[in-house]
Formats: structure tokens, C-alpha cells, sequence
């Protein structure tokens, strides 16, 4: 009897246990909403649809999980990634609403593992007043004016130096290449940082951050966020260290932005903590060199494949170059601000390399649009590779044409159809600067130099672009 009715007992708990189960997953694929939530689906319960989203796409066209996912549902759908609800959006006019409504209805958000890595008091997850002052303090560095007065010449600089370098070798892996020359040039404008004098290589610590950014928070060793996690460790103990010696030497002069840094630190009522200070030093290394050095190496891929846009660019360059009393010159401003035809190729390359797959927000309260709600606390993530590559939007979208920007007026800021560079008030700020690095590598390249591939120069994302062969290609002396 006794037996009987423990049996009886574990089976009801059993079945409870069950129903229970039962009901939270059916919680979990049914959230609450006080409207109508987007169509979509909400995965397997914790996973969601992280592993379809982490899924590698061979090649520069929409990611099959927001291709599949608009053709089922419409361009505005709901899912879960990495353990969050979240409403992607693939319409522009829901982008450019959400864009413009920060700091009203949505805020920027990042995934767990992006605040992680960049740390919790980075300047993509500060708001108002805070992210505005950062803003103000970093366009010191990367504003018009300074790129104007020094930046454009040490940018011109640092690729006519790489560029020799690499003609006399037998081969360069370009990502690695091009990654090291402008992680040495920001970084010693950043931080003064010479890796000549230094025993050990900081860029290397941040070597696995594209493919960890947006992964799945799995700490273990192996996985792409365990490298980012320790390659943070790593760079923060560097720059610990150079605050805690520039601190203790109040006579030392401003020889770098952190100097800068360090001197709105001593003011009587500082705005900035050490922590913030640290965490903004941290994202604008990475930020500065990876995002720039991707674009250029598809960008080289894709003149490789096209020598016809090569012919044009070397016709608008050779112009230039015997403009001038000396063919050698370094480029001027006036220069650079005369390559229309680059800035079309620039256009072209960013609009094709889709750096950032997704563009997170988080909805401050309930919104409506488009029909649909999207409940205050769900994450937003505006896919800019579904409206560049959208064949309404651009005739032919995954083709390489330049031309395609001819006669259009020059984008300052993000639009409803591109926002290769962000959009509303978290415009990249760093734009301006990654374009005159990328026009005076294009100058040097082609006024000097010819090319081939040697090997590799295929792509992966997962989302974010890769090439796991990588690009190598040997330079030759032009004639």
C-alpha cells in the first residue's frame, strides 16, 4: 500500500512537474504584450534562435536568417537571441523612426555579451548628457579640424609606408596588414602607444573581438567570447597601468587623447569616473582600427574583381598626382575632398562589407508602429544588410558599382537607405576619419602599385564579416 501511493505521489509530481514545463514554454513562445506583437517565432526555450542566427553565410548577400525570416513573416518580425526578446526590423522607415526617436521612446542596447566585453560604462551604453559630453570630447580627436590640421597627412603617411613595406615582401595577408597599420596609427594618437617599445602586442588582444561581439555568453575556454573576455583582461591591464602613471605625474604634458582624458579626471567636479575613462579608452581602440580594416580588405577584393572600377580610380588619382609640383607630395585636403569618384567606391564598399549586422535599441515603453507593438524592455535590432541589399533600394544589390552614386548628394549622416555608419544621434563618430583612411590607401594603391591575389579572399559571417582563408596578395612596383 505504502508503495503504491509513493508511486502515485512521484507520478502527480511528475506531472506536475510537466505541466509546469508545459506552461512556460508555452509562456516563452507566447509573450505577453498589451497589442499585437510582430509575426515570428521565439525559438526553443532559453536558446531561442541563437544558433540559426550564428549560422555561417558564405558570401556578402542578406544572412539566410533574416532572408528566410522576412519572406515567411514581412520585414518586421520578433525572436530571441542569446537569451533576449528582440523585434528585427528590415524597414527603413521602422529604422529611421527608431533612430530617430532616441532618448524618447528607445535607448541604445547592446547584448549581454557586448557590454561584457566593452564593459558596462562603455560609451555605447551611456545616454543624454553623458554620451553627448564623450561625443564632444572624442571629436577632438577624429573631428573635421583635426583630421584637416593632422590626422589626414599621418593617415597618408602610415599607407605610403605600409604600402612599400608589403611590395617588398613576397606576399601580405591584407586583414592583418592593413589591422596593424591602423591600429599603430590610432593607437599611438589614442594612447601613445609605440609597439616598437613595447615588450608585448596590445593589438592582439583584440584580435577575436569581431567574432565575439554578438556570440552566445559561453565563458569557457574555446569559445570566441571566452578569447574576447581575456583579451579584455589583458588590454584593460595596460591601460590600468598607464592611468595609474599618468595620474601620479601632474607635470606630464598632453601628448595623446588619454592625456586629455586624464586631465578631465583632475578637474574639481569631473564628469568622467576612472571607469568610464578606461572603458571609452578601450572601445575607441578597437573601434578605430577593426571596422576600417574589414571594409578596406573586402574593398580590395572587390577592385581585384573589377578592374574596370580599378581603371577609373587610377584615372581620377594619376589626375591628381600631376596636378602637382611634386608627383610625390603627401595628400592635401583640398586633394582628398576632389575624389569624387572615391567617395563613390567608398560608398560602394561600405554599403557591400555590412561591418555591423545589427544595430541594437530597446524600447523605453509599449510602441506602436507599423500595426505592430513592440512591448517597453524588448530589444530592437535595425538589420542594415536587409536595406542595403534590398533590390528596391538598389538595382542589382549585391553587384559592385560605384556608379550607382553618381550625381547623388554626399551622405553626412545616417538615411533610411543607408547606415553603414550608423543613424540619429549615434552617427559613427569616427566616419570622417575611417573615409580619409580609406581614400588615401586607395590613392597610394593605385597611383603606385599593382596587384594579384595570391590566396584566399573568401568571406564568412557569423554575422559579422570574417575571411577564415584570409587575403593574400602580392603588390607589384607600377610602371
Amino acid at each position: 500500500m505504502a508503495s503504491s501511493m509513493t508511486y502515485i505521489a512521484a507520478c502527480a509530481a511528475a506531472l506536475a512537474t510537466f505541466v509546469a514545463l508545459l506552461r512556460w514554454a508555452y509562456r516563452w513562445s507566447h509573450p505577453k504584450c498589451r497589442g499585437r506583437l510582430p509575426p515570428g517565432s521565439m525559438g526553443i526555450p532559453l536558446l531561442g534562435e541563437t544558433m540559426q542566427f550564428f549560422a555561417p553565410n558564405p558570401s556578402c548577400d542578406v544572412s539566410p536568417f533574416v532572408k528566410e525570416r522576412v519572406k515567411r513573416y514581412g520585414s518586421i518580425f520578433k525572436t530571441s537571441i542569446v537569451g533576449r526578446q528582440v523585434v528585427v526590423s528590415a524597414d527603413p522607415d521602422m529604422n529611421y523612426f527608431v533612430f530617430q526617436q532616441e532618448g524618447k521612446l528607445f535607448e541604445s542596447w547592446y547584448p549581454d555579451t557586448f557590454t561584457e566585453i566593452f564593459g558596462r560604462d562603455n560609451v555605447g551604453s551611456l545616454h543624454g548628457f553623458m554620451y553627448k559630453y564623450l561625443k564632444t570630447l572624442v571629436l577632438r580627436l577624429y573631428g573635421q579640424e583635426n583630421l584637416k590640421a593632422v590626422l589626414l597627412a599621418e593617415t597618408d603617411a602610415a599607407c605610403r609606408g605600409s604600402l612599400a613595406s608589403w611590395a617588398a615582401q613576397p606576399s601580405v595577408e591584407l586583414k592583418e596588414g592593413l589591422s596593424t597599420m591602423i591600429f599603430d596609427l590610432t593607437a599611438k594618437k589614442l594612447i601613445g602607444y609605440e609597439p616598437s617599445k613595447s615588450s608585448e602586442s596590445l593589438r592582439k588582444n583584440f584580435v577575436a573581438f569581431i567574432r565575439g561581439l554578438i556570440s552566445f555568453p559561453v565563458n569557457i575556454p574555446g569559445t570566441a567570447y571566452h578569447e574576447c573576455m581575456e583579451g579584455r583582461k589583458k588590454a584593460m591591464k595596460v591601460l590600468k597601468g598607464m592611468m595609474k602613471e599618468r595620474m601620479a605625474d601632474p607635470e606630464r604634458r598632453c601628448e595623446d587623447f588619454f592625456d586629455h582624458v586624464i586631465q578631465e579626471l583632475r578637474r574639481e567636479k569631473p564628469l568622467l569616473t576612472e571607469t568610464i575613462a578606461l572603458d571609452l579608452m578601450f572601445v575607441l581602440l578597437f573601434a578605430s582600427f577593426e571596422t576600417t580594416a574589414l571594409a578596406l580588405t573586402l574593398g580590395v577584393k572587390l577592385l581585384t574583381d573589377n578592374p574596370k572600377v580599378v581603371d577609373a580610380l587610377r584615372e581620377e588619382h594619376d589626375a591628381i598626382a600631376k596636378n602637382r609640383k611634386d608627383p610625390d607630395a603627401p595628400v592635401t585636403w583640398a586633394e582628398y575632398r576632389s575624389m569624387t569618384f572615391t567617395n563613390q567606391v567608398i560608398m560602394e564598399m561600405v554599403r557591400l562589407a555590412n561591418i555591423v549586422p545589427g544595430i541594437f535599441r530597446k524600447a523605453l515603453q509599449d510602441v506602436e508602429i507599423k500595426g505592430h507593438t513592440i512591448p517597453a524592455g524588448w530589444g530592437v535590432m535595425v538589420c542594415p544588410p536587409a536595406v542595403h541589399l534590398n533590390p528596391d533600394i538598389y538595382e542589382d544589390p549585391l553587384a559592385f558599382n560605384p556608379w550607382r552614386w553618381q550625381g547623388k548628394p554626399e551622405i553626412t549622416g545616417g538615411t533610411k537607405h543607408f547606415m553603414a555608419f550608423g543613424g540619429g544621434l549615434r552617427f559613427c563618430v569616427g566616419t570622417d576619419l575611417s573615409r580619409v583612411l580609406m581614400a588615401t590607401f586607395i590613392h597610394s594603391l593605385v597611383t603606385k602599385y599593382s596587384w594579384r591575389t595570391v590566396k584566399g579572399g573568401n568571406i564568412v559571417r557569423t554575422p559579422g564579416l570574417g575571411f577564415p582563408d584570409g587575403f593574400h596578395i602580392q603588390l607589384f612596383p607600377r610602371n
